[in-house]
């Protein structure tokens, strides 16, 4: 006698701190593919969520800043290894969100740009960096520092690809990392956080909220405790009432085309350089 199994419906969590909570606000909703389709529910995160894991980066911002530059690309390539590990899911999640063909060649280049971050983190003091000629018995060095904590506003179409591309330049410059996921398309993010959770990125370096980009952004632009934003995946209609919210507390704004941007073209530092403070120091000579 043959038995109909009952499918288990997934419910996805969010990833702050380096743990798995559920929203305060025990809100979820439900993900579909391109043709209607029931994948998961996933946790839709509330303001709280929003100010816990605010909380979370800024306590794991000294260890990761302070690192040295060699150890967070070691650390950062671990997490491309993963991913390898992990590319038939991602592909199978990549061509189910986006409903593309092209998800193989997707992930392979999303895998591919975080090595490429994670080779930038000992070369960025050396490329941005200078020793400046002075008038007198010093040395004025000007090091590039990372400015905080960044709230990131993903892509909303590009689920992996362009997720890795706003995501990896601010963890490797030693800054850490509040992301809002894409809403329709949040399953590849989620098991990035999964491979972040298994690897040593320590946590609170990087905290991926599922919801509502609309619901969570005023809230990120005014937090005081807030030092960046990457307005890439931002509600158009909200942008000029963010960047006007986040001037209340002097945040680095990085502003983006309308457009999401071809994700596939090979990137510049300009994405690392946004998130860097020039800091100049003076120190007499020795006789």
């Amino acid at each position: 006698m043959s038995e109909t199994r009952v499918g288990v419906a997934k419910t996805y969590k969010l990833y702050i701190g380096g743990a798995f909570p559920r929203s305060e606000s025990g809100r979820s909703y439900q993900v579909s593919d391109t043709k209607g389709k029931f994948l998961a529910n996933v946790a839709q995160a509330s303001r709280k969520d929003a100010r816990d894991a605010v909380a979370a980066a800024r306590k794991a911002f000294p260890g990761w800043s302070g690192a040295t530059a060699y150890n967070r690309g070691q650390v950062l390539y671990r997490v491309a290894e993963v991913m390898e590990g992990r590319r038939d899911q991602f592909i199978a999640e990549v061509a189910t969100s986006e409903g593309t063909r092209r998800a193989q060649s997707l992930v392979d280049a999303a895998i591919d740009r975080w090595v490429w971050y994670a080779g930038w983190t000992d070369k960025i003091a050396t490329v941005l960096g200078a020793a400046n000629p002075v008038a007198g018995p010093y040395f004025s060095f000007t090091v590039p520092e990372p400015t905080g904590v960044v709230a990131v506003f993903a892509p909303q179409d590009s689920s992996l690809l362009g997720l890795v591309s706003v995501l990896a330049p601010v963890v490797a410059g030693g800054n850490t990392a509040v992301v809002v996921t894409s809403k329709e398309r949040p399953l590849p993010s989620i098991t990035l956080s999964e491979v972040l959770a298994t690897s040593d990125v320590p946590g609170g370096v990087v905290n991926m909220l599922t919801g509502s980009a609309v619901e969570l952004a005023p809230w990120l632009a005014s937090h005081a405790d807030v030092n960046a934003l990457d307005l890439t995946g931002a509600p158009t209609i909200l942008r000029t009432e963010l960047e006007k919210a986040a001037a209340g507390t002097v945040k680095r704004v990085l502003r983006t085309p309308t457009t999401e941007p071809d994700w596939t073209k090979q990137p510049d530092i300009t994405r690392l350089r946004a998130y860097l403070e020039a800091k100049t120091v003076w120190h007499p000579m020795g006789v």
